[in-house]
């Protein structure tokens, strides 16, 4: 069954793409979650709907518009938390809403076009083209050159704020900076789970990845191999059996971890005796 699969190229792209994407959440998911910032995630993952259905509109590649109004959702995001941290869950509750009501409304609107809804909201990885994997790849590179460039300023940020501000890092900087990267993350994953399940493949990794890391380029790095797993095993299966790629991924990293959690309540009962 596995060599008849990677005898098509759809499902070799679908491969490829999904290592690329599971490298970009396992290293931003890390900052996602540290940073607690997965709520933040899910609503640029929601709003981002608006930046697809907005390219869908004018005509412009969809990766494309999706990246752009992400990232403007990211700002958005980062300027109201910083300013309105009282009023958080409201604004981010808005602006996810918003955001995915321009996107329905101009796909609505776009002449001719009859848009399958379930393969953005759920992912469609088996018909990620050759043009998806450079774009995807150029993701990836920003990302990775991002927070290598900038890691020793992120991992001040992300474990302590205040001292960071102190020694001079501009804080408020790197929190936007997070979020947007979170953003370029998210595009690449949309072709792979869909915006309704892409923060679980942000943090159910992470969470598994935190129990055997002791910094947070080991959580970046096992968090990626978890992923890759993940979304490997959740690939065949789906082929196999006719299922949901994006979702049987999901459910592959959610099995694996409801099976971490019983071995780790086993183990810390037989230590406890």
């Amino acid at each position: 069954m596995i060599v008849e699969a990677l005898g098509y190229d759809f499902f070799q792209n679908a491969l490829i793409a999904g290592m690329l994407v599971s490298i970009a959440s396992g290293i931003i998911g890390s900052l996602i979650v540290v940073n607690r910032m997965v709520f933040l995630a899910g609503g640029i993952a929601h709003t981002s709907y608006g930046g697809i259905g907005l390219a869908i509109y004018f005509g412009i590649p969809v990766f494309f518009g999706a990246t752009l109004f992400s990232l403007a959702a990211a700002m958005l995001m980062a300027y109201i938390t910083i300013n309105n941290r009282e009023k958080l869950d409201i604004y981010i509750g808005l602006v996810w809403s918003v955001g995915m009501a321009i996107g329905i409304l101009f796909i609505d609107m776009t002449p001719g076009y009859n848009v399958d809804l379930m393969s953005y909201l759920f992912g469609s990885i088996l018909a990620v083209s050759q043009e998806d994997i450079y774009y995807m790849s150029v993701l990836l590179v920003i990302i990775l050159f991002s927070v290598f460039f900038f890691y020793k300023d992120l991992l001040a940020v992300s474990y302590d704020s205040e001292y960071a501000a102190l020694r001079g890092v501009n804080v408020k900087f790197f929190y936007t900076f997070i979020l947007m990267l979170s953003a370029l993350s998210i595009v690449m994953a949309i072709k792979l789970v869909g915006l309704i399940l892409v923060i679980a493949l942000l943090t159910i990794p992470i969470y598994l990845a935190i129990k055997l890391s002791s910094s947070l380029a080991m959580m970046m790095f096992l968090s990626s191999l978890f992923s890759i797993l993940f979304t490997f095993v959740g690939l065949f299966l789906s082929y196999k059996f006719d299922l949901t790629a994006g979702a049987t991924i999901i459910m592959v990293g959610a099995c694996v971890f409801i099976i971490f959690l019983i071995y780790e309540k086993i183990s810390a009962r037989y230590l406890n005796r």
